[in-house]
C-alpha cells in the first residue's frame, strides 16, 4: 500500500472541511439534495435528523468513502478532484484521497476491530502499514491513548474479552493513533446500552474539550448539545435547520425540528 503523503498545515481560518452544494444519490434515489457543511479547525459539528435524513452519507461523503455527483468538498482548502459526471464521477486523484482519508479518522457505529489481533495491535496497525511509521514509536503513542480513552489495561486483551464501550473506546484511541486533522464519528454510541453509552459519550466530550475538530452523527441530543459549537439538522436530504446548540435546541424555528426533539427529546 503506498505511503500517504504528507500536506502542509492550513492556515487557521480555513475550515478543515467545507461542503459546498453536495449532491448524492444511489441510482434514482437522490439522498442528499445540495448540502452546505463547514468545520473550522477546533470546532464540533453535530449531524442531527430522523433516519434516512442523510446524515451518515453526508459524514461519508466527508471522508469520500462515498462518491457524490455534485458539489464540491475541500481539505483544508484544496478542492477534490474529479472525474465524470453525475453517477459516474468519481475523484481523479487515489493519491489525494490516501491522503484526505489518512488526516480524517473515522469511528463507526460498529467497533470494526481485527478479532486476530490485541487491542494494542488494532490501535498500531493503520500507523505503522499505512504511515509506514516507526513501530516503537506508534507503540508508545498507542499505550498513550488507550491510556487517554481509559483501558490502558487492556492493551493486550482481545476484542473479545472487552465490553461494547471498551471496544467503542479502543475504535477511538485507533482513531487517535492516526493523529488525524479531524475525527469523524458515526453514532459511535448507538450500538450500546445506556451505561456503557456514557463511558463513551465521557470519551467525545474530554475530546471536544481539548479543541479537536470533530463531526458527529448522532441520536444523543443530549450530547450534541454539551459538545457541539454548531449543530445541523437534515431533513429528506437537505439542511432543514441549523446553528449554534443554544439556539437550535431551545428555539427551534422549524416545526420538523420542533416535532423531532419532541419525539427524541421526551
Amino acid at each position: 500500500m503506498p505511503t500517504a503523503p504528507t500536506s502542509p498545515a492550513p492556515a487557521s481560518d480555513v475550515p478543515v472541511i467545507e461542503i459546498r452544494d453536495l449532491h448524492k444519490s444511489y441510482g434514482q434515489l437522490e439522498v442528499l439534495k445540495g448540502v452546505d457543511l463547514r468545520a473550522p479547525k477546533g470546532h464540533v459539528i453535530s449531524l442531527i435528523g430522523s433516519s434516512g435524513s442523510g446524515k451518515s452519507t453526508l459524514l461519508r461523503c466527508c471522508n469520500l468513502l462515498e462518491d457524490s455527483q455534485q458539489g464540491d468538498i475541500l481539505f483544508e482548502g484544496e478542492a477534490v478532484h474529479w472525474k465524470g459526471e453525475g453517477l459516474n464521477r468519481h475523484p481523479a486523484d487515489k493519491m489525494q484521497v490516501l491522503r484526505i482519508r489518512t488526516n480524517l479518522s473515522m469511528v463507526f457505529q460498529q467497533f470494526n476491530l481485527w478479532s486476530h489481533m490485541t487491542i494494542l495491535q488494532n490501535v498500531m496497525e493503520a500507523p505503522v502499514t499505512v504511515l509506514k511509521r516507526d513501530p516503537a514509536e506508534v507503540e508508545a503513542k498507542a499505550r498513550q491513548y488507550l491510556a487517554k480513552v481509559g483501558i490502558a489495561d487492556k492493551a493486550d486483551a482481545w476484542p473479545a474479552m472487552l465490553s461494547g464501550g471498551q471496544q467503542q473506546r479502543a475504535a477511538i484511541a485507533r482513531a487517535l493513533c492516526m493523529e488525524p486533522r479531524a475525527l469523524l464519528f458515526d453514532e459511535p454510541t448507538s450500538a450500546l446500552d445506556p451505561e456503557l453509552e456514557q463511558e463513551v459519550v465521557k470519551v467525545i466530550k474530554a475530546l471536544a474539550e481539548e479543541g479537536r475538530t470533530m463531526i458527529i452523527v448522532t441520536h444523543d441530543m443530549k450530547m450534541a448539545a454539551d459538545v457541539s459549537d454548531h449543530v445541523i439538522f437534515l431533513h429528506q436530504g437537505k439542511i432543514e435547520e441549523q446553528g449554534a446548540p443554544d439556539q437550535l435546541f431551545g428555539n427551534p424555528q422549524t416545526e420538523r425540528l420542533r416535532g423531532f426533539l419532541s419525539a427524541t427529546m421526551s
